[in-house]
């Protein structure tokens, strides 16, 4: 037995550090869907095997994470289901709204339009767009801890947040995603995330519970907090870029590389990485242990 069996996933990942575990995504195409969901995203029993056989493949050739989506609280179906289609990017990010009555419809979006400009199929959506983890039966954590999160943060937002599925990490429930910037959050309380999403009303960014950007590399995210941690910076005056040339600063062999952080105004900084290991343990709420490990950034260095 370990000392982590028996436990649910979040608590026995409470040491494991945030940065760098957003699961990277860039394209986001979000569905309502009330009432209760599957395991998976878009499994047969919530879409049905018709959407199922021609969506799933469309999305994953594209690389959109489908993500099913409904209101905090329980609602009735009335028929007309709301959809996002987003796009997170450092600068440049988008989020449109529309509605249908028919899943088919689903099948008239081509994905791949989500990797370029807006298409103004839908409404422009102008404020942050805020998903919580609530998917229970992918993970229990995200069930118990999410939830309230979201009914909290609908109180002060209602119609800007919204419960979903599984995002990725449910070990670091509760979860929460803002679009279209992609910015993802874990183990936030209350306070946090309101924090959270007020910030990035004014453009900022909140470091408390930040995971990282879905649009970056695990490396790329711990690089942009490493640097976000030394100096002020609206949430788009940095960018990132791989620095495959950069040499390790400290054991090689736990060398996980490097990126270049770019300020809007000309400054820059290398961030060379390391990985930690941790003791095994389960990374879903009944699973068995496995390794676990995460990505350190070292002191960032300017560049002249």
């Amino acid at each position: 037995m370990t000392d982590f069996e028996g436990m649910p996933c979040s608590a026995a990942s409470a040491d494991i550090p945030l940065p760098g575990s957003a699961t990277r995504v860039s394209g986001w195409l979000c569905i309502e869907q009330p009432g209760a969901w599957g395991r998976d995203v878009i499994g047969d029993e919530v879409l049905g095997p018709e959407i199922t056989a021609e969506l799933a493949p469309r999305v994953k050739a594209a690389r959109v994470r489908p993500t099913l989506i409904r209101r905090p609280g329980r609602n009735e179906f009335t028929g007309t289901r709301t959809v996002f289609i987003a796009s997170s990017r450092p600068r440049d990010s988008w989020c449109e709204r529309f509605e249908i009555t028919d899943l088919k419809q689903l099948l008239d979006l081509d994905p791949h339009l989500l990797n370029g400009p807006a298409p103004g199929i839908g409404a422009p959506v102008r404020d942050p767009l805020v998903l919580v983890c609530a998917h229970g039966k992918r993970d229990q954590c995200c069930a118990l801890l999410g939830r309230p999160i979201a009914a909290r943060l609908s109180a002060a937002y209602p119609d800007l947040v919204w419960e979903c599925s599984h995002t990725g990490g449910h070990r670091f429930a509760p979860a929460m995603v803002l679009l279209p910037s992609g910015l993802t959050y874990g183990r936030v309380g209350s306070d946090d995330a309101l924090e959270a999403v007020a910030a990035a009303h004014r453009n900022a960014i909140s470091l408390t519970g930040f995971r990282g950007r879905s649009c970056y590399t695990p490396v790329e995210q711990v690089a942009e907090i490493a640097v976000r941690r030394q100096l002020p910076a609206a949430s788009d005056d940095l960018t990132v870029t791989p620095a495959p040339d950069a040499l390790p600063t400290g054991d090689p062999t736990t060398f996980a590389g490097a990126a270049t952080v770019t300020h809007r105004d000309g400054r820059r900084w290398l961030v060379t990485t390391h990985t930690t290991a941790y003791p095994p343990r389960q990374a879903s709420c009944a699973a068995a242990a496995k390794p676990a490990t995460a990505i350190i950034a070292d002191p960032p260095r300017e560049l002249p």
